[in-house]
């Protein structure tokens, strides 16, 4: 990992504030953002909602309210910015599409408390409160990593009625040693140390695991400057969680679910989304062969138009 810990010490000389994402504004206010690719821009409605415990939570939507709605679930040490290529897809532009950074993500709020982060039903609320400020009626969530469990907790807080259906990303939907790798559990050593020359090189190291085919410089310092926002309490919550396990509330949902994966996922094992898959039959299990844990970056592609169709098949469901 030595090249990797290279880049992280020229991420921080070479970006600056040119890094950072555009200062949020209150819902429905239009906003002019600047997508993954620099080439292209477009209209965005930034928002911010406020979760139950008073929590502000930064996000933005574009495209048509009226069409069919996308709500981009992050994961862990990212942020909204990591569905860029999503939102720059033309296969996706005829839905309303909405992200938001997760608590202690981006530009969120950052609770100090790990326990902000160990209750499900905080990120339950989180969600609920997006959906509310987004104006969302009944949006197709897309869980990646931690993303996942987030969406499973809304699940088995609310009415799943209200949701048209459910794309699990490499998501981690159960936190078990024989479904995550042992890196992934090392870096829950390593990511919430108290030495700060060890939590350094444990976000460089996470962030490179992230990725089978590696992303342009660019991109990779422009990341490891979003992982370096995270909040150390939400590292050190969410694995005390007292409710490992939402696989029975995937086994209770009756709507579509879409499982996605990479072939070369170093984090999460295959065995996570193929258990959730078991659970009902209808689900579908797409692998995708070039891919590790961010099948959407790496594969942008062919994510989008699998995601297209579900959420078409989704809304006539």
């Amino acid at each position: 990992m030595d090249q990797t810990r290279r880049r992280l010490v020229t991420t921080l000389a070479a970006l600056g504030a040119a890094a950072l994402p555009p200062r949020m504004a209150r819902a429905g206010a239009p906003a002019r953002a600047t997508t993954g690719d620099t080439s292209r821009t477009t209209d965005r409605e930034a928002f911010v909602a406020r979760s139950a415990d008073g929590t502000a939570l930064a996000g933005e939507a574009a495209g048509d309210p009226g069409a069919p709605e996308i709500l981009f679930v992050h994961g862990l040490r990212q942020s909204r910015l990591s569905w860029d290529k999503q939102f720059a897809d033309p296969a996706l532009g005829a839905f309303r599409l909405v992200r938001f950074d997760l608590r202690g993500h981006g530009d969120s709020g950052k609770p100090d408390a790990p326990a902000s982060y160990a209750d499900p039903d905080l990120w339950a609320e989180d969600v609920a409160a997006v959906i509310a400020a987004a104006r969302l009626r009944r949006p197709v969530l897309v869980g990646w990593s931690l993303g996942g469990y987030v969406a499973g907790a809304y699940l088995r807080k609310y009415d799943p009625a209200g949701i048209a259906g459910v794309n699990l990303v490499d998501a981690v939907t159960k936190l078990s040693p024989d479904l995550l790798t042992p890196l992934a559990g090392s870096f829950t050593t390593t990511a919430t140390s108290p030495d700060l020359a060890t939590r350094v090189a444990a976000t460089a190291d996470f962030l490179a695991a992230c990725f089978h085919r590696p992303p342009s410089d660019r991109d990779f310092q422009r990341m490891l400057v979003v992982n370096g926002m995270t909040a150390r309490a939400a590292n050190e919550g969410f694995v005390r969680t007292p409710i490992p396990d939402l696989e029975p509330v995937f086994a209770a949902y009756d709507g579509p679910v879409l499982l996605t994966h990479g072939a070369h996922d170093r984090l999460v094992r295959p065995a996570m989304a193929e258990r959730i898959r078991a659970l009902k039959p209808g689900r579908r299990l797409s692998v995708f062969e070039e891919s590790g844990h961010s099948p959407f970056y790496e594969e942008p592609e062919r994510f989008g138009r699998e995601l297209a169709a579900f959420v078409a098949a989704a809304g006539k469901a």
